[in-house]
């Protein structure tokens, strides 16, 4: 489970208050019970008593029944406060705590010492709400892609096929692209014209490996470099801007989109090629999608960058038209 420390700090402080919130539920639940049966009360402390006076007797007298006698007791004991409760309308266990987990006890760990399944539960929430994704997601993935809007009819000269078996092959290479990630922490890029699904793919990506486990990042070619620069040019003290730096660098997989809408600069240049390159050297994933050619990617951010993409990532040409154009007109009954 990829978190930084950050966030692994916030699932802790959310058992925390779990366990103190179970404390004073208990505490208040109890203090009505005791009110209604006193006797209760009077039970429990007579468990406390007689447990001292048995320590008491097995270390000063050496006597190994006192452990038994004391099982004995409290056993009769435990039967007589099920009995009061039974008889006052309570379940047997009123008086025990209460916990949202019931495996782990609200602490995140299970008995041989591995995570639970509900600190994982919150691992996840915790990654979709930094991948800036959550809501997206609920609409954009692989269940939900469809190639009904790929048309079926004409072949295209480029690639031999229609666009909707062409689109076919390239979701089943996102889907494997998925399967290996453990093993292969590869890049993609996707090129293609506005609306034909680059986005929708990398969201599809994107939602697979986040219920898996693994920390991404969505963010959009402008909040990128406006991160970067607050950070290497204006040096900001701004802890959250200077997080999002970090994690820009080390997340799992980095969705980088619409490369080349926001105004390309010497610093964007620069700093995109530090930034492929160094997760091409921590084999850390990147996804990026662009309307742009190769040709202008060359002309925009250099050789070099454009070199590395080329030999390093999966290049996949997305065709079609405008999808979110065809659906809006559809909506419209056109």
């Amino acid at each position: 489970m990829a978190l930084s420390n950050s966030q692994f700090n916030a699932i802790l402080r959310e058992y925390e208050r779990l366990q103190a919130e179970n404390r004073r539920e208990l505490r208040e639940r109890r203090e009505r019970v005791y009110e209604r049966l006193p006797e209760l009360r009077d039970l429990e402390k007579r468990v406390a008593v007689s447990a001292l006076e048995r320590f008491r007797k097995g270390v000063r007298e050496g006597d190994p029944s006192a452990a038994a006698g004391f099982s004995r007791e409290v056993s009769e004991i435990e039967a007589e406060k099920k009995r009061l409760l039974r008889s006052a309308g309570y379940p047997e266990d009123e008086l025990e705590p209460r916990y949202h987990c019931k495996d782990c006890r609200d602490t995140g760990l299970l008995a041989d010492g591995k995570k639970c399944h509900c600190f994982h539960s919150r691992a996840v929430n915790l990654l979709y709400a930094r991948s800036n994704l959550e809501k997206l997601l609920e609409r954009e993935n692989f269940q939900s892609f469809s190639l009904d809007w790929y048309d079926d009819r004409q072949i295209l000269n480029a690639i031999g096929m229609t666009e909707r078996a062409w689109m076919r092959q390239v979701e089943a290479r996102c889907q494997t692209y998925v399967k290996r990630f453990k093993e292969h922490r590869e890049s993609i890029l996707f090129q293609g014209n506005t609306g034909v699904g680059k986005t929708f793919l990398s969201n599809s990506i994107a939602k697979e490996l986040i219920e898996q486990g693994y920390a991404v990042v969505y963010l959009t070619a402008l909040e990128l470099f406006d991160c970067l620069a607050k950070v290497r040019m204006e040096k900001t003290e701004e802890l959250a801007v200077q997080e999002l730096y970090e994690y820009i660098f080390s997340c799992d997989l980095l969705i980088l989109d619409d490369l080349g809408t926001e105004v390309p600069n010497a610093f964007s240049a620069s700093q995109l090629f530090y930034l492929i390159n160094a997760r091409l050297h921590a084999e850390r994933g990147t996804v990026i999608s662009t309307n742009l050619s190769l040709q202008k990617l060359r002309e925009l951010y250099s050789d070099r960058t454009t070199s590395r993409i080329a030999s390093e990532y999966d290049i996949l040409m997305l065709y079609g038209g405008d999808i979110r154009a065809k659906k809006r007109m559809k909506e419209m009954g056109m």
